[in-house]
């Protein structure tokens, strides 16, 4: 029996990138979900639709019809939804297409909060530097801001400090500055706030060497890479003997701030 259309598959024409088709398994394979659960959190995207050729518009709009971004937007949503992390980090913000979807997947869930960090570049001919007139996150929507910290700076400047105030890390992304090295760091980084059910991320492995991989067998996982990509990610064992803290030391849903290192 064939199986059925993937939710959210046109959503990557709307959104203007073809490779965003989500890989279902993946996700399976990243939060235990079914099957069923996976297809039913991207359904939810269908009522985001506008919001996803908005994005487009403004990329175009920069003069770019095709915009550097994370190649997996809508399973980062299912991510959020099925996982229900409280504390997500990522590193690496650039227009913001990975911010939206994990704020919309909070928003959804009614709790948690994203802290990004970014170093915003506006040199040279990197398809992720900013756009004359734009800053980081400059696609996401101003009514998603309630659940974003937003802090503008190098991640070796800000992530310690950053992860200090969190009493876990539930979800983390890396998708900065791709060496092994600086890999490296921001896992060791984020290391003491994770907990069995942990889920982290690394877009552009292939530039990375054998980093991620080398940190998830340290946790006793194994990788799984996203179909057709160059994204993996893995999930923190439950046999870990970890102990997930109940509540975070960060308050309030106060409106995104950017936090400015030199």
């Amino acid at each position: 029996m064939a199986r059925a259309p993937v939710p959210a598959s046109t959503l990557a024409d709307t959104l203007g990138d073809p490779r965003a088709t989500p890989d279902i398994e993946w996700v399976q394979g990243l939060t235990g979900a079914s099957r069923s659960a996976v297809m039913a959190a991207l359904a939810e995207l269908e009522q985001h639709r506008p919001l996803e050729a908005r994005i487009r518009s403004l990329h175009q709009g920069a003069g770019r019809p095709f915009y550097a971004q994370i190649c997996a937007p809508f399973e980062l949503y299912a991510l959020t939804r099925l996982a229900r992390p409280m504390e997500i980090v990522e590193t690496g913000v650039s227009s913001g297409v990975s911010s939206v979807h994990f704020l919309l997947g909070l928003q959804r869930n009614a709790g948690g909060r994203l802290h990004s960090i970014d170093l915003p570049s506006r040199e040279g001919t990197s398809p992720v530097r900013l756009p004359p007139g734009r800053a980081t996150g400059w696609v996401v929507p101003s009514n998603l801001g309630l659940r974003w910290d937003l802090h503008l700076g190098p991640s070796e400047a800000i992530l310690p400090d950053l992860v200090k105030e969190l009493s876990s890390v539930d979800l983390f992304l890396h998708d900065s500055h791709h060496t092994p090295e600086h890999l490296a760091f921001e896992l060791g980084t984020v290391r003491p706030r994770l907990h069995p059910g942990s889920i982290l991320l690394a877009d552009n492995t292939d530039w990375t060497g054998t980093s991620f991989r080398d940190f998830a067998r340290s946790l006793g996982s194994a990788v799984a890479r996203r179909r057709d990509s160059r994204l993996e990610g893995f999930r923190v064992p439950r046999t870990r003997a970890a102990r997930r803290p109940a509540t975070s030391r960060r308050g309030g849903h106060s409106v995104a701030r950017a936090t400015r290192t030199r």
